[in-house]
């Protein structure tokens, strides 16, 4: 309950509505009064009037002195239901006509309440405001409210001038009409008034209350739960996770620089992390240099040197011939260990692929003679230049024309080729960081689908639980599992560390209407897919919005023993070579980390006894 206090959200709703109903209720109060006001001087008004009207009908009767008829207009008066009361008093106080017979010829008090407004300083007032002749009472305190009024009776010409001389000139005033009306309906009418003010005041509030609670929760609950959702999110060390912005307002601002900022933390943790795991590297290739070269280059000098003094010996010197290749052999694999440990980022300038391999070529051109291998260079005219770091992709293409060396061994054709293209990402652009919301890495490096670690995920259908391995580029369908479970319909995707489910109830596949996956990339959005393998789909939303890019590709082609299918995929692993005892494992392993770091791609395509093709994609519009 006190973290509900607590919440922002809470307290605006609580401030908003208080103020609303104060304010509300205040206008509600004025309105009531208003009302009641405007009803009780409408009734006033009437009741003058009518009271003017019966003046105006008894005027004749009076000036000719004809009481029976004056006293029927007073009676018939008192038939509406709404009026009480009607008399006429002359200037003594006396009750010459009344509604009331049995009120006549009595005399009132003067200090009677309804008198008193005119005769309270002891003569009689001869005008008076209509307001200050009106008067509301009770009869009781439960009664209904009465209105009364006196209408003074004014002396005229007609008066003084007429046959019966009643009246003298020097008086003013004759007498009054004093009526009395019930204000049941009016009452009626303010309650009513009141009751649905009262009402719609009540409804307002309800309304204005629920709209701000609504809004509240849509514009700064959720926002403001789903940053506190990500920060803990970022707190336990999922870096991916990203706040999806609900509006283009001050919160929504805050998500998208939240957002920002996690990828930029991402980034340098990455960074981080590749640093220290060089470092790490570094460290090691160090060690082994300082540890092994030293002896080495003992074991070497001393073995050189046995060779020479051994002329006369050629059993000797076979074995210590074999001594001297072994340890020159040693300090190769240090030398590329270092060369793999030592993988720096680019220095990117702007430079022609065609100069780098003009260069590459001149590297192993003796090698190339001596094996009688030619070169047949297909180069591209015009090519532009491209941002990468020239000395890494001479490495890149001179352990490719090597590795071909090997391969074809004497007297073969290694063709190099340099275009430029455009390439759509559908079907080529592969997905290299896939992770789980719980950031549980889904790349698999031990099982590789086309030389490309692949992405592995858990399937389960009912009682059936199997590894499935995902393509990794966007748009394969190479998908891989030990059981049919790729041909069951429905299955459910989860991480096989946290099991956390990948399935999207809330997207269908457009091709067969099956629940898809939805697996998060790192920093670059949701891969959608389905796992029918009778069609292909997938959907990258940020992959798609880049649109086709533009890239340099370089192939390297030889004519030699091919490489085995069951070895293709490994081939880029480190200190895995498929020259047995001749190689180190660790070239194509340098190869494919350069390539890497400038966002590039390779790809291999072999058959035993027929050759080998690595094609290199290098993007168009890198970066510095």
């Amino acid at each position: 309950m006190k973290r509900v206090i607590r919440k922002i959200s809470t307290k605006l709703i609580f401030i908003i509505s208080i103020t609303s109903i104060i304010i509300i209720s205040v206008y509600a109060y004025f309105s009531i009064n208003f009302q009641s006001k405007v009803l009780e001087e409408e009734s006033q008004r009437h009741l003058n009037q009518l009271s003017e009207t019966i003046k105006n009908s008894t005027r004749d009767a009076m000036l000719e002195n004809k009481r029976e008829n004056i006293q029927k207009i007073v009676h018939r008066i008192t038939l509406e239901p709404c009026i009480k009361k009607a008399r006429i008093i002359n200037k003594e106080g006396r009750i010459i006509y009344s509604s009331d017979s049995t009120e006549i010829d009595n005399i009132i008090d003067i200090k009677n309440e309804s008198c008193k407004s005119c005769h309270e300083i002891g003569k009689p007032l001869e005008r008076l405001k209509i307001k200050e002749r009106m008067k509301i009472f009770k009869l009781h305190p439960d009664s209904t409210r009465m209105m009364s009024v006196i209408n003074p009776i004014y002396n005229e010409k007609s008066c003084y001038e007429a046959d019966c001389h009643a009246h003298e000139k020097d008086k003013v005033v004759l007498g009054v009409l004093d009526m009395t009306i019930c204000l049941k309906n009016i009452d009626l009418q303010i309650e009513q008034s009141r009751l649905i003010i009262m009402f719609m005041t009540i409804i307002t509030i309800l309304s204005l209350g629920l709209i701000l609670i609504y809004f509240i929760k849509r514009w700064v609950d959720r926002p403001v739960k789903d940053l506190v959702k990500a920060t803990n999110k970022v707190a336990l060390g999922n870096l991916s996770f990203e706040v999806k912005s609900r509006s283009n307002d001050e919160l929504g601002d805050l998500s998208s620089s939240f957002n920002n900022m996690t990828k930029k933390l991402s980034e340098m943790r990455l960074q981080l992390l590749q640093s220290e795991k060089m470092a790490s590297l570094g460290q090691l290739a160090a060690g082994i240099a300082h540890e092994i070269n030293n002896p080495l280059t003992g074991v070497l000098s001393y073995s050189s040197y046995l060779l020479k003094r051994t002329k006369d010996n050629p059993e000797l010197q076979n074995d210590l011939n074999v001594i001297v290749r072994e340890t020159m052999r040693s300090r190769e694999i240090v030398k590329q260990l270092l060369d793999f440990a030592r993988q720096s980022t680019p220095k990117k300038i702007k430079i022609n692929i065609n100069e780098i391999i003009e260069r590459a070529e001149k590297v192993v051109a003796n090698q190339l003679m001596i094996n009688n291998i030619n070169i047949e260079k297909n180069l591209g005219g015009d090519l532009p230049e491209i941002i990468i770091d020239p000395n890494q992709i001479q490495q890149v293409i001179i352990n490719l024309i090597v590795n071909a060396i090997d391969a074809i061994a004497k007297n073969g054709k290694i063709t190099i080729s340099t275009s430029r293209f455009a390439v759509d990402p559908y079907g080529f652009t592969i997905i290299k960081d896939a992770l789980c919301p719980n950031e549980h890495s889904l790349m698999c490096e031990s099982h590789k689908i086309d030389g490309n670690p692949s992405i592995k995920v858990l399937g389960i259908f009912d009682n059936l639980r199997n590894e499935i391995f995902l393509d990794p580029v966007y748009g394969g369908q190479k998908h891989e599992a030990a059981h049919e479970i790729l041909k069951k319909k429905n299955i459910n995707i989860v991480c096989p560390t946290c099991e956390v489910s990948f399935m999207d109830n809330l997207s269908k596949c457009p091709t067969c209407n099956e629940n898809t996956y939805k697996i998060p990339i790192q920093n670059k959005g949701f891969l959608i897919g389905c796992l029918n393998k009778n069609h292909s789909w997938q959907k990258w939303e940020y992959i798609e919005k880049k649109g086709s890019q533009e890239y340099i590709a370089l192939e390297i082609k030889d004519n030699g023993c091919g490489i085995s299918e069951a070895k293709i995929s490994r081939i880029f692993d480190p200190f895995f070579s498929t020259k047995e005892q001749k190689g180190t494992g660790l070239g194509l392993a340098v190869v494919w980390g350069i390539i890497d770091n400038h966002g590039g791609s390779i790809s291999v395509e072999s058959k035993i006894d027929e050759g080998t093709k690595f094609k290199i994609m290098l993007p168009l519009l890198g970066r510095v």
